[in-house]
């Protein structure tokens, strides 16, 4: 039976120290694995690119072990992750593709338990870690798919509303060992590549957020599982390259993954309806907030800019390719091809 490999990719934009101390992390992790590092720097233009060439160049890590490589254009988490899987596998093959983020450092035995977790479930496409921020504070990464009534509830915040519609809402308690879940956030995931040889890579159209459930999605759809395996712990800082969690105002980006996610996977209708959900939710949270007077921490103008996004859309619809899931294509002289290909 051959080693199985790895292939770790850490996305960079414009955090060139924390991608060297994630990628250092990755290094120490994959010791003993087969495998190879690829940082793709996701065109940050800020001297990223060579600042981490530089200091991998006078490093000592194995140089047919790491590789730094640049996008010509930063088509978002989705595209650039694409990138450096599409670069390698057209001329090596891998059993499995670990997406780190550079703001994100696997703990010991982090790589090392995902991997056998997918070794011995064999129908597990995906397998997230459990992430925990600096201080030890568990972030949530398990999650339910999107639905309506996951809009409603997640927007209204109010009691009543979560205890009727707790089996729809999409951040899932945080688990205490290994289950299976709908989709794990892409901070730290191992993904089968058999798995991405039939459902493809991550879809382009998503700038950044909604990547990841719009694949694992497609996994379940497939007939592959996502588990969120717990004892693969990864210390994430979180929001780093995006800003989120100091955003002034939401992004129009953000409002185009989530309307493509629900038109793309459950029709117009049912995407108008989840917006219409999420309205609705978001007004039952404002009329709490005033009638206990309590501060309203929501991005500035959030529902207009929710609203006028939707309605804008049958006016201008999304600027998005009907081809943007790569294909995966692996290297023609490769058994994994030729068993595919029954020659």
């Amino acid at each position: 039976m051959s080693i199985p490999s790895v292939l770790t990719i850490i996305l960079n934009y414009k955090t060139p120290e924390m991608t060297l101390r994630a990628a250092a992390a990755a290094m120490r992790e994959m010791r003993g694995l087969a495998g190879k590092i690829v940082i793709v720097d996701n065109n940050s233009r800020d001297g990223s690119f060579e600042l981490i060439l530089s200091k991998i160049s006078h490093s000592k890590w194995p140089v047919d072990r790491i590789e730094v490589v640049q996008s010509d254009q930063n088509g978002g988490f989705g595209a650039g992750n694409n990138f450096g899987i599409q670069r390698e596998i057209a001329t090596r093959v891998y059993d499995y593709v670990y997406i780190l983020n550079s703001d994100a450092f696997p703990n010991r035995g982090s790589i090392y338990a995902l991997l056998e977790h997918l070794q011995i479930n064999t129908r597990s496409g995906i397998a997230g870690s459990y992430i925990h921020g600096p201080e030890g504070d568990p972030h949530l990464t398990a999650f339910r798919f999107p639905s309506i009534w996951g809009e409603l509830e997640g927007a209204a915040r109010v009691g009543i509303i979560s205890k009727m519609l707790k089996q729809y809402i999409v951040p899932l308690p945080i688990p205490n060992k290994t289950i299976n879940v709908n989709w794990v956030a892409g901070a730290s995931m191992m993904i089968r590549m058999e798995m991405l040889e039939k459902i493809d890579l991550f879809d382009e159209n998503f700038f950044l957020y909604f990547e990841e459930t719009d694949l694992c999605l497609r996994a379940a759809q497939a007939g592959w599982t996502t588990d969120y395996v717990r004892n693969s712990e990864v210390t994430h800082i979180g929001s780093v390259s995006t800003g989120m969690k100091s955003w002034a105002r939401v992004p129009s980006y953000w409002f185009d993954s989530r309307l493509h996610y629900f038109q793309k996977n459950h029709g117009s209708l049912y995407a108008g309806a989840a917006t219409l959900a999420h309205i609705s939710g978001y007004m039952i949270w404002r009329l709490k907030c005033l009638i206990k007077k309590q501060p309203q921490h929501n991005p500035s103008q959030f529902l207009r800019d929710l609203v006028s996004h939707y309605v804008y859309s049958f006016f201008r619809p999304l600027p998005f390719s009907q081809n943007s899931i790569p294909k995966f294509a692996p290297p023609a002289n490769s058994m994994r091809s030729k068993n595919k290909h029954g020659s």
